[in-house]
């Protein structure tokens, strides 16, 4: 068989749908968020990051780079293995009770990314409880479904949001089988935030556990940062709260937390997290103080959601159409796939503006947008530059515009 061959029927295929990815080369400036300098083939140019995760600049905190270079220096660049073998450093223990106490809980543990996270803590549980159904929302993550799916638990998707939906389901469950409610607090392509109190409300009528993915969250909601289950008050009533530390935090990782004996369990039994090699003490070290520094500042909070609010504000006069959501996410519709890369491929080239277009498999065919996602440190001349520039190509492409 012509392996290459095949390969290549199925990424043409892509293009001709207009899906196949093409990454953007860039090189992030430390201390110039949201600036970068894009490698291209005419060469080097300074160009305007507009959808980067790294929600609150904090990739780019003196304190946060300072504690990364300096523990690099202390303890070398690697961990050295696996937790279980040679990996584990007083830096891990010390993130792992930063976190804790963030989310009001008495333990967490790391894992080396968000995705990772999810899928093996989800797997654990379903497959280490005997007869556990996972009740998912329809819209998680694709490393909760994965987990999921590799729990190999009986699964239940609940419909979008909908706790009366959610509560039907849980009925049809015997009552003596473990139950555990999966989903997100901010889901990252619409924007949209899940009515937490009525989930939990519907979760603790049926004994189930309650199982919340806040990575999109963390640092953004809450007086201190930790997610919308603390901004509304219910993270004691959450029995394992999941976040990223690669997002808000501006670092790289993933973690859960929860119950000693939940956390002890995880890390016991999860085959994502014995067997994969610890994260740097320094990102551990970088990661601490990031949490610590959003712990009790409100100042990029408070910017971010100014300029989230200005720029909804001025798409709005410009008529072009974004889905309407509490969060901090943008989602601006395109709704076609080869428009929504031209798009994002003039705003490059003629604007020095990046946004990556986002099409199917992430989101629906149909649905296709661009994700805008403001930082305290865009500022309005980058906001004004931006909608300048989607106005523009709007008529360009012949798009329709929303009419207020």
């Amino acid at each position: 068989m012509d392996f290459d061959a095949a390969f290549n029927a199925q990424l043409n295929q892509l293009k001709e749908e207009g899906n196949y990815r093409i990454f953007a080369e860039l090189e992030r400036k430390c201390g110039h968020h949201p600036r970068a300098d894009n490698h291209g083939p005419d060469g080097k140019r300074e160009i305007t990051v507009w959808c980067s995760n790294d929600y609150l600049g904090m990739g780019h905190h003196p304190d946060v780079v300072r504690a990364m270079v300096d523990t690099a220096a202390a303890c070398g660049t690697g961990a050295g293995g696996t937790r279980n073998i040679s990996g584990t450093n007083h830096h891990h223990l010390l993130l792992e009770q930063e976190l804790a106490d963030l989310h009001g809980k008495d333990a967490a543990l790391l894992f080396s990314s968000g995705y990772v996270s999810n899928w093996a803590a989800l797997s654990t549980l379903g497959s280490r409880l005997p007869g556990a159904v996972i009740l998912s929302d329809a819209l998680n993550h694709a490393s909760m479904i994965e987990g999921i799916r590799h729990s190999r638990a009986d699964k239940v998707i609940w419909n979008h949001n909908d706790a009366a939906d959610l509560d039907r389901k849980l009925s049809e469950i015997a009552p003596d089988r473990p139950k555990i409610v999966a989903f997100e607090s901010v889901y990252s392509m619409d924007g949209d935030i899940a009515p937490i109190a009525d989930i939990v409300e519907v979760a603790e009528k049926h004994s189930a556990m309650t199982y919340l993915d806040e990575v999109h969250a963390v640092g953004l909601y809450g007086p201190r940062g930790g997610g919308v289950s603390e901004e509304l008050g219910l993270a004691d009533r959450i029995t394992l709260i999941e976040g990223t530390l690669g997002k808000a935090f501006g670092c790289f990782g993933g973690y859960i937390t929860g119950s000693e004996a939940l956390c002890d369990f995880i890390r016991s039994f999860a085959s994502g997290f014995i067997f994969t090699t610890a994260l740097p003490p320094s990102v551990a070290a970088a990661a601490q103080t990031s949490i610590a520094h959003l712990k009790v500042s409100q100042m990029e909070r408070a910017r971010q959601r100014r300029q989230v609010a200005r720029l909804r504000a001025m798409l709005d006069e410009a008529g072009i159409p974004h889905l309407d959501n509490p969060s901090h996410i943008i989602p601006i519709m395109v709704k076609d796939p080869v428009k929504c890369r031209m798009i994002s491929d003039m705003l490059m080239e003629d604007w020095d503006i990046y946004v990556q277009p986002i099409n199917y498999p992430t989101v629906p065919k149909g649905t296709e947008r661009l994700r805008i996602t403001p930082s305290p440190l865009h500022s309005d001349a980058d906001i004004e530059h931006l909608v300048e520039a989607l106005s523009a190509l709007w008529s360009h492409c012949a798009l329709a515009r929303h009419v207020a």
